[in-house]
């Protein structure tokens, strides 16, 4: 009896010790964030989780607790070792109406993720927080202008960076010149363009490295652009010095529509984007849609540009498990154009020409652009993300122009083909586990990515009105390699703080087949480089953060340069430092300020338009970035970004270590309205100021100030709109340079300004019909 009685007791304490311990169980929670109206996943939402109240006393459990997360690219989020409880699930992104959920853990969830629909919402700044959980990867800014800013073509795109400007001086086919921080970038060379992950920057171009062409992209796709300054994000390789700048193609369409556009210079463009899968296959997670683009232009100079462009692209975008998805885009892209050039001050000041007129008017260009890109991604039973991603571009390239007109030959003058083919395959993978240590969150990423380019005629040659080849000056084909491979880790020590350290490695071997030589010789160099890159912030609330940035990037230098040099220098190193911070100070205004600096190693250039290589030398650049959102009533915004730089050259004398045509001081702002009983649009100014165009700053590229409009009226079935270009018609010269060059019957040559002239008055109507 003495031992039934033991056995009873023993039992009922094993049995409170087990119910005691199941009470204070811990569970993991996951869930799913989705549009609602398009059923995509929603990535990069913030999502909180807080202890409720204590229901009889209505005072804060002293044991209450928040954690914060975001979610991953399937829109999925993890909360691991949550004990039983009560809790409140925040679910916020901007455009998005907030959600608050009251939930019980384990009940109400019985181990399946909890599934969230989002449903659209104007942006209203008031709701927008600064967060540590998107510390490193945090764009608030691009989010709010994208979704607040009309989005007129190709060119407006690139815009959306605070402090970036362009210029187009070779017509609408030709790539953009770019500026930021102190940087004649050229066509790209010193920053990185990609379009869904697939790269836009050209190695070893034809016309110069880093070429990067945007115009395959049909700007009412751009679905978001994500942005960063700086060489700070170890994913991010060749090219990103200034910077880097990925754009997104909406994944989902959600409307079908037809856009019609009409302006003046005899301009038409014509848009279609469809659905090609019913609602039912859409709710099931698979849709798929074709967009074409159609555009025609004769412009505003003397001579008709006649441009054309079209542009054809199809989607797709499946779930082939509750865990992968699968993403496929296919495009092809064509251009052809006539172009007025660059022309000279004196030819203008004289009479010879008009402001829009041209020296020489068979200048023109014909390119094109072929890519099948898939991305694979996947989410483990563990939480990890494993992302694959193949990509291939076939790309052609024909581009005539005349710099200095008759200061080599006096006779037939010294017009020049650039022309290549191209093509262009790589892979970018990566591996991501979240885990936790303690209370402090580490995100680790392998990731692996290669690329080669091969080139087919690679030309430089001496034409004669676009149609006689006189001498070939260089020619040959390039065979260029670049595989790397980098380890992040993302910690978030505390609510507080945030540390975020890699490392990438970078190995190129660079081949040129010159087939000028007889017989025909094949080189080849290689190279390898490392970058670091380490990051803090600090957010003491939700209205400030502050953040220090460092790091180590790099562009390639042109095979046409690696090999001659036996690979001396291939790789010039960026060396880069941010100090700065976000500060909401109340709830409708937002602002980024930084204080930057960025050293440039040695290197050689390859100048595409002479074939022949120029030594340059080391460069500081440093300066200051603020940008300011303020939301002055529900629906209008007003923006400004101000931007200084100071770029030198390092071991030359004062006085004469200016860097050409690199701005010194550029501005951009405006007034934005969105959702006023269907209307919506901006007024917007850019500003550049003067800025040197040679070394010694004793030629000057003038500055310009240009202003904006566009208006639109939307109703559920159709759109509105109207957009103007340059609305109070300045004259201003939109690229600038200081050239050497001699004009037909001139004695002597003549260094001065030759410029492109920016676009007078523009107007064009829009009508867009969505369908069901």
């Amino acid at each position: 009896m003495k031992f039934s009685v033991c056995t009873i007791l023993l039992l009922l304490l094993c049995f409170t010790t087990l119910s005691y311990s199941q009470s204070r169980q811990i569970h993991p929670l996951k869930g799913i964030v989705m549009d609602q109206m398009t059923r995509e996943y929603v990535s990069n939402a913030t999502i909180t989780l807080t202890t409720k109240a204590n229901t009889s006393s209505g005072e804060p459990d002293p044991k209450a607790f928040s954690k914060m997360t975001k979610t991953n690219e399937l829109g999925q989020f993890t909360f691991l070792n949550i004990p039983d409880g009560s809790y409140t699930l925040s679910v916020s992104y901007v455009g998005f109406v907030s959600q608050s959920l009251n939930i019980s853990v384990p009940s109400t969830i019985h181990n399946q993720p909890l599934s969230i629909a989002l449903q659209a919402a104007p942006v209203q700044l008031s709701e927008v927080t600064v967060s540590s959980i998107h510390a490193h990867d945090q764009q608030i800014i691009s989010s709010l202008d994208i979704k607040l800013r009309p989005i007129t073509n190709s060119q407006e795109i690139l815009r959306m960076v605070p402090g970036l400007f362009i210029g187009q001086h070779a017509g609408g086919g030709k790539a953009e010149q770019i500026f930021l921080r102190g940087f004649d970038l050229d066509h790209g060379t010193d920053i990185r363009l990609t379009v869904d992950g697939m790269p836009v920057n050209m190695v070893s171009h034809a016309h110069g490295q880093g070429y990067a062409d945007l115009h395959f992209v049909i700007p009412e796709l751009v679905e978001n652009v994500d942005f960063k300054k700086g060489p700070y994000h170890t994913a991010k390789g060749n090219f990103t010095t200034a910077g880097w700048v990925d754009f997104h193609t909406q994944n989902v369409l959600e409307k079908s529509l037809v856009k019609l556009e009409v302006g003046q210079y005899n301009t038409y463009r014509a848009v279609g984007a469809f659905n090609i899968l019913g609602q039912k296959m859409r709710q099931q997670g698979h849709s798929a849609y074709l967009a074409s683009e159609y555009s025609y232009s004769d412009s505003y100079f003397d001579n008709p540009q006649h441009f054309k462009r079209f542009n054809l692209l199809g989607k797709y975008q499946g779930k082939l498990s509750e865990a992968t998805q699968l993403l496929v885009t296919a495009s092809t892209f064509y251009s052809k154009w006539n172009h007025s050039g660059q022309i000279p001050d004196r030819a203008v000041a004289s009479g010879l020409i008009d402001f829009y007129g041209s020296i020489d008017p068979t200048e023109g260009g014909e390119t094109s652009r072929t890519n099948v890109n898939a991305e694979f991604t996947t989410a483990t039973p563990g939480g990890s993300l494993i992302k694959n991603q193949f990509f291939y571009s076939n790309y052609n390239f024909e581009l005539y122009s005349n710099f200095t007109f008759f200061l080599k030959d006096t006779v037939n003058g010294d017009q020049i083909r650039q022309k290549e083919g191209r093509n262009l395959f790589g892979y970018n993978g990566s591996f991501q586990k979240t885990y936790y240590l303690g209370s402090t969150q580490w995100i680790s990423t392998l990731g692996a990515s290669y690329r080669q380019d091969l080139t087919q005629n690679s030309e430089l040659s001496h034409t004669k009105n676009r149609t006689e080849t006189l001498e070939r000056l260089q020619y040959g084909d390039v065979n260029e390699l670049n595989a790397g491979l980098y380890i992040d880790e993302l910690v978030h020590i505390s609510p507080k703080w945030t540390v975020n350290a890699g490392v990438r490695i970078d190995y190129f071997r660079d081949q040129y087949t010159d087939l000028l030589q007889n017989p025909v010789t094949t080189k080849q160099a290689n190279g390898t480089i490392v970058s670091p890159k380490l990051n803090f912030y600090y957010t003491p609330n939700s209205r400030f953060q502050f953040y220090l940035n460092t790091g180590k990037g790099f562009h390639s230098n042109d095979t046409r340069v690696v090999v001659p040099q036996n690979g001396k220098q291939i790789l010039p190193a960026a060396y880069g430092s941010d100090l700065g911070m976000i500060v909401k100070p109340f709830p409708k205004l937002l602002i980024n300020a930084a204080l930057w600096y960025l050293w440039l190693d040695q290197e050689f250039v390859y100048v595409g338009d002479e074939g022949v290589i120029e030594p340059s030398g080391k460069s500081r650049r440093q300066g200051i970035d603020v940008s300011i959102r303020y939301q002055l009533t529900r629906s209008l915004y007003a923006d400004v970004d101000l931007n200084t730089a100071r770029p030198r050259a390092i071991g030359e004398l004062a006085g004469q270590n200016y860097l050409p045509l690199a701005p010194t001081f550029t501005t951009t702002g405006g007034l934005s309205l969105t959702g006023q009983k269907g209307f919506s649009g901006s007024l917007r100014y850019r500003y550049m100021g003067n800025r040197p165009a040679n070394e010694d700053n004793s030629i000057v590229a003038k500055g310009y100030f240009v202003t904006d409009l566009q208006a639109n009226y939307t109703k559920p079935t159709y759109a509105v709109g109207l957009s103007v270009q340059n609305l109070f018609n300045t004259r201003w010269k939109e690229t600038q340079f200081a050239t050497e060059s001699r004009l037909k019957g001139e004695a002597t040559s003549v260094d001065e300004i030759h410029f492109t002239p920016g676009t007078p008055f523009f107007a064009r109507l829009s009508l867009t019909y969505f369908l069901k």
